[in-house]
């Protein structure tokens, strides 16, 4: 699980410049890697409080973003679009809210209002579910840096349409290789 996502982020993420802030941990290796074995929403939530306290705890030259796969629970995208609401309550329930944010990602993402199969909700779509655990911090720097995040997303939507579908599969079956 952890080779699939590495490749995911390596091929899809960094490859196709969708996150524009991840090479350098990545190429660093600042990027923790978990696999959560919860198979209900109350172990995930534990594995999520520990890794949020674990991150908090971990200077960014050692860890500066963590992502934690959980491929047992929160299947349905539905159901992993509410959990966001658990995660984001257990942030300010820790006293980490300024200081730490969750973004999500899933095999099924779909943006509010677009399509299931519109291209544009690739730039979400990962192999198995996904919280990614950020430091507020290291996003306000990496957006001073690179400027309209708004424009970042727009150049992402416009790169996936010049892949178009069969390249997004061609980039999917390179990463379940992995």
């Amino acid at each position: 699980m952890i080779a699939r996502t590495r490749a995911w982020v390596e091929l899809a993420v960094i490859g196709l410049g969708l996150c524009p802030f991840a090479r350098g941990p990545q190429v660093q290796g600042r990027i923790r890697y978990r696999v959560s074995t919860a198979r209900d929403e109350d172990t995930l939530l534990s594995d999520l409080v520990e890794e949020l306290r674990l991150l908090a705890r971990a200077g960014p030259e050692q860890v500066e973003t963590t992502l934690l796969v959980h491929p047992c629970v929160l299947g349905r995208f539905e159901d992993f679009n509410q959990f966001l609401e658990i995660a984001e309550a257990a942030v300010a329930a820790l006293g980490m809210s300024g200081v730490l944010q969750v973004a999500s990602f899933h095999p099924d993402y779909r943006f509010e209002g677009a399509a299931p199969g519109d291209i544009a909700n690739a730039t979400n779509r990962s192999p198995y579910p996904t919280l990614h655990l950020l430091r507020e911090d290291s996003v306000a720097e990496a957006v001073r840096a690179h400027g309209d995040t708004e424009a970042i997303y727009q150049a992402n939507i416009r790169r996936l349409e010049q892949l178009g579908e069969e390249g997004w599969a061609r980039l999917r079956r390179s990463i379940d290789d992995a």
